[in-house]
């Protein structure tokens, strides 16, 4: 089974959001869209294909430098490509309309990275 199927997609829009709460990561992946959404209007409009690789190469390497200089994790791209571009639009209109903070915050807190050891019990009875 592939990773796109492993996470609904109400489960992966947490999981999405919670990989883009740094704010130049934000906006980076935002200027990232938008670029590429102005690369394909003129690739359109000047009938020049190659403007929608320079609009992709500039999409995803705004993204990338957020992710990997900023956010310091690995972007969703390599693991759910389709679910991610889908969700970029979510947040560039969330950026956009100046919410993507408030959803943020309703993200339950950041897990750690590495899983934490359970404690461990005193056995009762023995003396501490």
């Amino acid at each position: 089974m592939s990773d796109e199927r492993r996470l609904s997609w109400g489960e992966f829009w947490p999981f999405y959001l919670g990989e883009h709460r740094d704010r130049v990561n934000q906006i980076l992946h935002a200027i990232g869209s938008l670029s590429g959404l102005t690369c394909l209007g003129f690739a359109i409009y000047l009938r020049n294909p190659w403007l929608i690789l320079l609009g992709l190469v500039i999409g995803y390497g705004c993204a990338w430098v957020g992710h990997f200089v900023f956010e310091k994790n690995r972007p969703a791209t390599f693991r759910y490509p389709l679910k991610s571009f889908c969700s970029d639009w979510r947040l560039l209109a969330l950026v956009l309309s100046g919410r993507v903070g408030a959803a943020v915050q309703r993200l339950e807190p950041k897990q750690p990275a590495e899983p934490q050891p359970a404690p461990t019990a005193e056995p009762s009875g023995t003396p501490s």
